[in-house]
């Protein structure tokens, strides 16, 4: 194996590593000058790729230029500063060096953590929902299952209908409740009711409840106390997904959106979307029964093993400190209001509703649409399509002059667009 990377090598280790970050360090101070969304076509490198793996081992720096020409064109860049679509995942310098301790650690041995951290939200979901699934059938009979009831709002994330179809929650029973603009699309407490006493009336058991906080869609928060109070009342379990705002609940100012935390029954925050730590690292908190002196946090999630996760977030609390964290949060949240405040100014525009004030039978969505596939695909931003439009602040490298560029080309192709009309 002369000349070539030897296993477990020390000083080998050493130096790939200091190139490694190199590479890495060159690439975050880059990313400005790659085009935020791919634009090439699916398949692309299926004709760049050799045939089969090389019988000889090539060296690093041809692997970095393979990553640069080959891959690199083929990535969206979620960490960019011109990225505002979806929603927040971040990364950090911190979460870098944790996850390499993470690697180190997870391979050397056996850590036993006193909690569990899922991989994502939607891991989360499921786990909770079994948890409850299997609480109330133990009360009403295992056969009752076809008449358990799911609740939440139409804006809540997809993964609570993947939940119940693993779990076998019958596709006719979630009740997926209509919200609009006249309360930021937050779940109304009367329209739950009505549609738990509905399902009483009918011979079903509500017995499951998902209040989020924070949609991916429209960023809407639910009315958590009031919904718990509810489903307190009717001895449903309560689980608030607050993986995508959650994070901001750290800053004093915005933690009234969590009050009446202490009624749910589960709750769940993705530290890997807007806490600077990177995939995967979701934190579950669960209303643990006090019937058993011991947890086996192994039946608290899907696998039975488990990365460890909590390393890379230890180590973003360490390195950061709460204080940093919240700057953070609040300087993405003035981004966001700085950036209402330009739609604001132009009449063409509307702050979340549409891009364009409906103006034509279609209410706008033609002109939305075309609006939003030509920004896309210029490459200098990239924006995700929702039922209301979604421009979400939370890359780590986004500063103010991101801001004014992303109005900048949003106003010009727009301006491009109607000029037929």
């Amino acid at each position: 194996m002369e000349g070539s990377l030897k296993p477990m090598d020390a000083e080998q280790l050493r130096e790939y590593g200091h190139r490694m970050v190199d590479f890495i360090a060159d690439y975050y101070k880059s990313i400005e000058s790659f085009p935020v969304l791919s634009q090439v076509k699916p398949g692309y490198l299926t004709e760049l790729l050799p045939e089969s793996a090389p019988n000889d081992p090539e060296c690093l720096q041809d692997i970095f230029d393979d990553i640069l020409q080959k891959i690199i064109p083929g990535i969206t860049h979620w960490q960019s500063p011109d990225y505002f679509a979806y929603f927040p995942s971040n990364s950090s310098s911190s979460w870098i060096l944790g996850r390499n301790a993470q690697c180190w650690i997870e391979h050397c041995g056996t850590f036993r953590q006193g909690w569990v951290i899922q991989g994502t939200a939607s891991e989360a979901i499921l786990v909770v929902l079994l948890a409850a699934r299997d609480k109330i059938l133990r009360k009403v009979g295992k056969k009752s299952l076809e008449k358990l009831v799911v609740y939440a709002s139409d804006q809540t994330h997809s993964a609570l209908q993947k939940a119940c179809q693993i779990a076998g929650i019958f596709p006719e029973n979630l009740r997926v409740l209509k919200t609009d603009l006249t309360s930021n699309y937050a779940l109304s407490l009367e329209v739950v009711s009505e549609a738990i006493s509905s399902d009483l009336s009918a011979g079903l058991i509500p017995f499951f409840i998902c209040a989020t906080v924070g949609t991916t869609s429209s960023a809407a928060v639910d009315p958590i106390s009031e919904l718990g109070k509810l489903a307190k009342a009717f001895n449903m379990w309560f689980h608030i997904d607050a993986a995508y705002a959650g994070s901001a609940c750290i800053c004093p100012e915005y933690r009234h959106y969590i009050d009446g935390v202490e009624e749910a029954d589960s709750f769940g925050m993705n530290a890997h979307k807007w806490f600077l730590t990177n995939f995967d690292c979701s934190v579950l908190w669960v209303q643990a029964s006090q019937e058993n002196a011991v947890v086996d946090f192994k039946d608290w999630q899907i696998p039975l093993g488990r990365r460890f996760r909590s390393l890379k977030l230890w180590l973003v609390l360490r390195l950061y400190g709460v204080a940093n964290l919240q700057s953070y949060i609040r300087n993405h949240i003035r981004l966001a209001e700085q950036f209402e405040q330009l739609i604001t100014s132009d009449s063409r525009f509307e702050y979340a509703s549409a891009l364009f004030p409906p103006n034509d039978q279609d209410n706008g969505y033609k002109l939305n649409h075309g609006l939003l596939d030509a920004v896309n695909s210029s490459g200098k931003i990239f924006l995700s399509h929702t039922g209301i439009s979604s421009c979400a602040v939370g890359a780590p490298l986004t500063e103010d002059r991101h801001i004014k560029t992303a109005w900048q080309v949003l106003q010009e192709q727009a301006s491009t667009l109607l000029k037929p009309y």
